[in-house]
């Protein structure tokens, strides 16, 4: 089903690819030029030098639950209008009502920074910000880029890019996004998928093979091959939107007469060529999928990446439940009560509770026509089951509407809900205690189904295609493939009404008012004081973990997001699903900070007796004064940052008064990038990491490390009694740029562009 060669290949002609050159062909350096990648990024370089890019984008684009932040780091930092075409989507929180009016609050205030510096503004219930990018502003050859992480829109030839909020800031400030150049991977699909197989199983099945080893971290997928014509653009666009939870950094596909038509069926012929690698191009790994051996895949809880065809799930379901279930009571902890999904297996079927399709991955208009095909003569009773369907714009609900199928749909039993992210994001749908969702979304992290494993309700969520989904509520719940079925699929055109968009959307690129006052609700608040640290950085464990610690886990979607666009407020959500404990324990280490601060730096002057001796122990060690050392806390674990782009998974930490994390491995890069534009130091070693809680933690001269040609940052383990040195912990924070590196020095993007 998916094959994996694990170095570099060269392509020849008819989609073959081999170890070697082509016979007097190009050097691996000569061959990289020739992917649709490279052509792409040197289009929008502005270094001068292909190994270290600094890229300018054609378009930006975030969503309601983080635009506010990155609006108030951009006039912080002195925005006098949007560079380049700036989407605001109000497409996450739409239906979050908690918090009163703050919902609302934020849409007001975008709208206004829209009229103001000259964006385009969304609003509610139009679009979720993906496919509105795909219907109107992706291209061929375009770089996107995005503060969700699920920005790809690859299958128009445009390599989109998920990043923080801190990127797109420094995009509307007119800097530049700098990164290596990446490793480009061939994907290579052969063959066409059977009837009743959906875009949601081929991206599992490339999920599960690439996710856990690292195959595709940080790395750019182009796919190519034979099996491209065999797939719709809905079907490609599918793929692509999941290609994110591979880790990989962006994508890019071949394009065609059906990428022609998609193009000019939205009124953007003119954004269409033909794009394609050349001969003799060269890859760094290459991915083959047959696409006609793929299965109706489920992935079970808690990751996308948990995934296997349901036909070996369902031979081995009662190890893997109680695999599940044994991880879920991990999860919601010993005071949390039972977690049980064991229950759902009766007579040797699964039963699931709830299921849902939505947004930018589900909502697609062929699947949910290929629900109505298999739910026909259906009806889903409401004494338990019930199916609901987010369509991922109006455009594509108008289009259900005017053929009939809303009307089929909705005789049936499923429900048809406005065009936002609710059930992706955890803010609508929550599932009952111990319930068990099937969804076609993009993520089944804990939290995301919108439970609250700390408070004792917990639920879990399984990623399955919409076909798989609609065959199981057809069963009444039972977990059914839909190749199971025998079932007459209908070919039906999309129709795209470009009316919806232009008497709706309110496009103010390059027509910005600087007049224009912006009204601020109650929730809104500024940016508190980041500090700079000093010559010495002290460091205190507020959390030390084993295994992997999820973006979702640092700030949890769902109530918590809320609150996102109160620094303060929303910290107090931090790793409150994992350690409802960690939040105090940073606190209390800013809080002497501040008291340090507040009393020029004398250590004598805190409420903590051991630091004030830890602190003389080490003036007199290091021949310094306590003005010269910065307190902070710092974050340890394997792992950290899986998952979301969302900036405020460092944002937080830093309000926390967090300097730095330490980690065998950062899991993308778009974390790493949160960590530097907030001033946090994202310390990476190879060594075992087995520092408590509790403990202190020094980097001496951390400003000469810092600014340093080698990143090497030697850490010490303090002996908390004297002072001295227990041991030391080799470490490095990898290739910074220059500008990275006056950003960590500065204490954060913000400081940096102050000054």
């Amino acid at each position: 089903m998916v094959k994996l060669t694990n170095h570099g290949v060269f392509l020849s002609k008819d989609w073959e690819f081999s170890d070697r050159p082509l016979e007097g062909g190009l050097t691996a350096k000569e061959g990289k030029t020739r992917t649709m990648a490279y052509g792409i990024m040197e289009a929008h370089n502005h270094s001068g030098d292909m190994e270290h890019l600094q890229l300018k984008f054609d378009a930006l684009v975030s969503p309601d639950n983080n635009y506010v932040n990155i609006l108030q780091t951009a006039r912080a930092s002195g925005i006098k209008k949007f560079p380049v075409p700036y989407v605001l989507s109000n497409c996450h929180h739409t239906l979050c009502a908690v918090g009163g009016t703050i919902n609302e609050d934020d849409h007001v205030f975008g709208l206004g920074n829209a009229k103001k510096y000259g964006g385009i503004f969304v609003p509610p219930y139009r679009a979720v910000l993906h496919q509105y990018m795909r219907e109107m502003m992706a291209g061929c050859g375009k770089m996107i880029l995005g503060s969700d992480s699920h920005s790809r829109y690859g299958a128009l030839g445009t390599m989109g890019i998920g990043e923080g909020g801190g990127e797109v800031a420094k995009q509307l400030l007119g800097r530049t996004y700098d990164v290596a150049f990446p490793p480009v991977l061939a994907v290579k699909l052969t063959g066409a998928p059977r009837p009743g197989v959906g875009p949601q199983d081929v991206a599992l099945a490339l999920v599960a093979a690439t996710f856990k080893n690292n195959f595709n971290k940080n790395k750019v997928l182009e796919f190519v091959g034979p099996g491209i014509e065999n797939l719709s653009m809905e079907y490609r666009m599918g793929i692509d939107v999941m290609t994110t939870e591979s880790a990989a950094l962006s994508s890019v596909w071949c394009t065609d007469e059906k990428t022609e038509s998609y193009l000019a069926e939205h009124g953007r012929q003119d954004q269409y060529h033909p794009m394609a690698p050349a001969e003799g191009a060269y890859y760094d790994g290459l991915i083959e999928i047959d696409l006609s051996r793929v299965e109706c895949m489920i992935a079970l809880p808690f990751h996308p990446s948990n995934a296997m065809p349901i036909r070996e799930f369902k031979e081995r379901m009662p190890e893997l439940l109680a695999e599940v279930e044994a991880e879920g009571r991990k999860i919601k902890g010993e005071k949390g009560g039972e977690f049980s999904i064991m229950s759902h297996m009766r007579d040797g079927e699964l039963y699931v509770d709830q299921a849902l399709v939505s947004g930018c991955s589900g909502g697609l208009f062929e699947n949910i026509v290929a629900m109505a095909d298999i739910l026909k003569g259906c009806a889903i009773p409401g004494n338990g089951l019930n199916l609901g369907i987010n369509p991922a714009s109006l455009p594509v609900m108008a289009d259900l509407m005017a053929k009939g199928i809303a009307g089929e749909l909705a005789v049936c039993g499923a429900t048809l809900r406005p065009a936002i992210c609710g059930p992706c994001f955890g803010v609508t749908d929550v599932p009952a205690n111990n319930q068990l969702s099937i969804r076609h979304v993009t993520r089944n992290y804990p939290n995301r189904e919108g439970s609250k494993p700390g408070q004792g309700q917990m639920a879990a969520a399984c990623l399955m295609d919409a076909r798989s989904i609609a065959a199981t509520v057809r069963n009444g719940g039972r977990l059914t493939a839909a190749t199971e079925l025998d079932v007459e699929y209908r070919d039906i055109a999309y129709h795209f009404d470009p009316e919806i968009y232009r008497n709706q959307v309110f496009d103010n690129y390059e027509k910005g008012d600087e007049s224009v006052s912006l009204t601020m609700g109650p929730n809104i608040a500024d940016w508190p004081v980041m500090y700079a640290p000093k010559k010495h950085l002290l460091l205190k464990v507020a959390g030390s973990y084993k295994g992997s610690v999820t973006t979702d886990e640092l700030v949890p979607s769902g109530e918590a997001s809320s609150f996102r666009s109160n620094p303060e407020k929303i910290s107090e959500y931090t790793m409150i699903s994992r350690d409802k404990d960690y939040v105090g324990r940073a606190k209390a280490v800013r809080r002497l900070e501040t008291e340090r601060r507040e009393n020029a730096g004398n250590q004598e002057h805190t409420e903590d007796p051991q630091l004030n001796g830890l602190l003389a122990a080490l003036e007199k060690r290091l021949g310094c004064s306590a003005q010269d050392i910065t307190l902070g806390s710092v974050m340890v674990s394997d792992q950290i940052g899986d998952g979301s782009s969302r900036e405020q998974a460092a944002s937080c930490q830093k309000v926390l008064g967090g300097f730095a994390n330490l980690a065998n491995e950062y899991a993308t890069k778009r974390y790493r990038s949160n960590l530097i534009n907030w001033g946090i130091l994202p310390l990476r070693t190879s060594e075992a990491l087995n520092e408590p809680t509790g403990e202190y933690l020094l980097i001496p001269d951390v400003r000469d490390a810092v600014a340093g040609e080698t990143g090497a940052v030697d850490v010490e383990v303090l002996d908390e009694k004297n002072g001295s040195v227990k041991r030391h912990i080799s470490c490095t924070l990898d290739a910074l740029t220059e500008d990275e590196k006056k950003i960590l020095l500065s204490g954060c993007l913000i400081n940096y562009y102050r000054q």
